[in-house]
């Protein structure tokens, strides 16, 4: 081709072959949790984990995702997703990728993880292998754990077809009258007020050239094998374990809800009875009219179902991370305490008065955490904890989206409001999946005194913030804590997440205005420092891009790295796609879905996009822009989703202390050098997971994060 007709030639960004589906990117990327379950590399419990994550994340998509396209089928949506397709058209290719990967999970737990579980003593056993002295202590289970709890439905003229719950295990069972003749059909739930596995004690394990250190089988084979108790005199001829998943997204009006806490808590008992059914799931041994019985009672569409060999509900798995079995998991991590705060734990471990505090320390400077490298504990709740005990702190303000059942941050909050103390809470009560939670906390503060609000009409507050007010001499000064994950201890220990501590006047002025905008009627339409959804932050994002972009049109270098969860938007896909043919180097860290597509000539050729999977979830958001050598870095709340940017309330802040940024750019640095646990997105949407060559050195990026942290304790 001709120069002349080169450059006659003009790409459309829009055109859909440019945009990957995020169901099937959503899919790309439970595949890779599943990866992490098949490495041999992986320790074995660690491998059992990623079943159990991998399951767990699955019926979420379903509860959701599935559930979404489903309802836009029935309304009949024609409207096409950015890569051109139609809801049906979804949920059918979905379909044809789950099948064989389930298939190859249930091969893979059942021939490989289950039998090397029990070379190592860890056996899994089905109720057919039991000899009569477990058969005996089984049946003695059964009828004091299990029986009185039991609640056999008929279903008949008389007994309508009973309710089956959201994710819930059951039997359904064919019996037949030996007297009259006639066939009755029933159901039994599997409940979930007891352990899925029921271990044998030591008397009765099995025997093994190895030391057993657990043994067991099931709940739902004790139960179903001892069916007979629950229908004396009846014939069973057949038992079907089967597994239910509902629609379990919220819909509240709350224009119209004048308690939103209680229209949500009523939402809740549709979610768990009332959605419509998603996936059902069911043996190969299943007989057609026990099948066609279930469909026709829960109104079950053919295209929903899923014959599943083996476990059903495979998130219970996750229990056996209790066995102790250290050389069968990764090598423990104990956080470290950030290196300026050390002299203060260490000052609290032996009682010292050191006539310091936290606050001292913040006045030093910007302080940049890092977990779960770094602790949670000595860090973020120790900054609250004693913010609620200071008697120079007038106030405490901050967002929960998600905490801990046990949360010491709600103990801080309460403790604060006692003391005198303002104390503002703003609780979502719509976070996904921990909305019963929340509002059993918002309850708990509303009682202790501390004022709780539940954020802005028709928006979700996602941001991760907290302002402390605190009299200094005539001066009032104001802390912050702005972070990228949510205010909990237990996910600080498994996600990787970055806080700040400050006391900048501008970002103390920025969350007094995001406060009053979150618990009044403000109309606040800047801010200093903050990127605030969803008011500032997709189009300071999207100058940030195109001040790369005119850089490059200046001859200069331009250079983008961003990580973050997910990259669905297509409005920031779009500007991405622009700067990459502007010559722009971009790296993108994306762990889950990602909708642009890397590598296409002409289109995104300096784009590079990686995934790492491993086993802390890369939660952190980070964005770096080179700015012609005036480096500047964000850390915040949001992905690069429709959400994050238009219907949530975020907050990303610049990190302006050079000690605090350049420790954010090795940190990028170190991810994008990974080859243990990364993966090379490619351009026609699939992955391929990184490998070391023959003379290169295992370059784990989060077992490097460790060892570099280690050396700070």
């Amino acid at each position: 081709m001709s120069e002349t007709k080169k450059a006659a030639v003009v790409i459309d960004l829009n055109d859909p072959q440019y945009y990957f589906n995020r169901e099937f990117s959503w899919l790309e990327f439970n595949g890779r949790v599943l990866h992490e379950a098949i490495d041999p590399r992986t320790p074995l419990l660690e491998r059992v984990k990623f079943v159990a994550i991998f399951s767990s994340n699955l019926d979420e998509f379903f509860m959701v995702r599935v559930a979404s396209l489903q309802r836009q089928v029935e309304a009949q949506v024609a409207t096409l997703t950015p890569d051109g397709r139609t809801p049906q058209q979804q949920l059918d290719q979905i379909s044809q990728r789950l099948h064989p990967m389930v298939a190859q999970l249930q091969e893979l737990l059942e021939t490989e993880l289950l039998p090397q579980l029990a070379a190592e003593g860890v056996h899994v056993l089905k109720y057919a292998q039991l000899n009569q002295a477990q058969r005996h202590y089984m049946k003695q289970y059964f009828e004091d754990r299990i029986f009185p709890i039991l609640t056999p439905l008929a279903v008949d003229p008389s007994h309508p077809f009973p309710v089956m719950s959201n994710l819930s295990l059951n039997l359904a069972i064919v019996l037949k009258d030996p007297e009259t003749g006639e066939a009755g059909f029933a159901r039994v739930k599997v409940p979930d007020s007891l352990p899925r596995l029921v271990p044998l004690p030591p008397e009765v394990h099995p025997h093994s050239k190895r030391p057993v250190v657990w043994a067991g089988v099931s709940l739902e084979q004790v139960i179903a094998d001892n069916l007979d108790a629950l229908f004396p005199g009846m014939i069973i001829q057949e038992r079907h374990l089967f597994r239910v998943t509902r629609d379990a997204d919220l819909a509240v009006q709350e224009e119209e809800a004048e308690d939103l806490a209680e229209a949500i808590a009523q939402e809740l008992s549709r979610r768990r009875f009332g959605g419509s059914v998603v996936r059902f799931q069911f043996a190969p041994t299943m007989s057609e009219l026990v099948k066609q019985t279930l469909m026709k009672g829960m109104g079950i569409d053919p295209n929903d179902l899923y014959v599943t060999q083996g476990w059903l509900g495979m998130r219970d798995l996750m229990s056996f991370m209790s066995l102790p079995l250290p050389h069968l998991k990764d090598k423990p991590w104990t956080p470290v305490v950030p290196k300026r705060l050390q002299h203060l734990s260490e000052a609290m471990t032996v009682g010292e008065d050191t006539g310091e505090d936290i606050f001292y320390v913040i006045r030093k400077g910007d302080l940049l955490m890092h977990h779960p490298y770094e602790s949670f504990t000595a860090s973020v709740e120790h900054f609250i904890a004693h913010a609620a005990q200071d008697l120079d702190v007038q106030a405490i303000k901050l967002t929960l989206y998600r905490t801990s059942s046990d949360s010491p941050i709600i103990k801080s909050l309460i403790s604060a409001a006692q003391n005198g103390k303002q104390v503002v809470a703003l609780v979502e009560i719509k976070a996904r999946f921990d909305e019963a939670s929340n509002i059993n906390w918002a309850r708990a503060l509303e009682e202790a005194g501390v004022h709780v609000v539940y954020g802005v009409m028709g928006l979700k507050t996602h941001t991760k913030v907290l302002l402390v007010v605190r009299q200094e001499g005539d001066d009032i000064r104001r802390y912050v804590h702005i972070g990228t994950g949510n205010y909990n201890a237990k996910t600080a220990r498994i996600y990787t997440d970055l806080g700040l501590l400050s006391c900048r006047e501008e970002l103390g002025a920025d969350l007094t205005d995001l406060f009053n905008y979150l618990t009044g009627f403000s109309k606040q339409k800047s801010f200093r420092k903050l990127l605030v959804a969803p008011v500032t932050l997709r189009d300071r994002m999207v100058s940030l891009i195109r001040r790369e972009i005119e850089h490059c049109k200046d001859g200069k270098p331009g250079r983008i790295i961003a990580k973050m969860n997910a990259l669905i938007d297509p409005g920031i896909i779009k500007t991405l796609y622009e700067a990459s043919q502007a010559g722009v180097e971009i790296d993108l860290i994306i762990r889950g879905m990602c909708c642009l597509l890397p590598g296409i000539p002409g289109v995104s050729e300096n784009i590079r996009i990686i995934s790492i999977v491993g086993r802390y979830l890369e939660h952190s958001r980070i964005f770096y822009f080179h700015n012609n050598g005036q480096e500047e870095v964000f850390i915040g709340s949001a992905d690069w989703m429709e959400r994050n940017l238009d219907r949530r309330v975020e907050a990303v802040t610049p990190v302006e202390d050079p000690a605090c940024a350049k420790e954010l750019k090795e940190i990028l640095d170190t991810l994008l050098q990974d080859n243990r646990q990364a993966w090379d997105l490619q351009s026609d949407g699939s992955y391929i997971q990184r490998r070391r060559g023959q003379d290169e050195p295992e370059y784990s990026a989060q077992n490097l994060l460790m060892d570099r942290y280690s050396k700070f304790s």
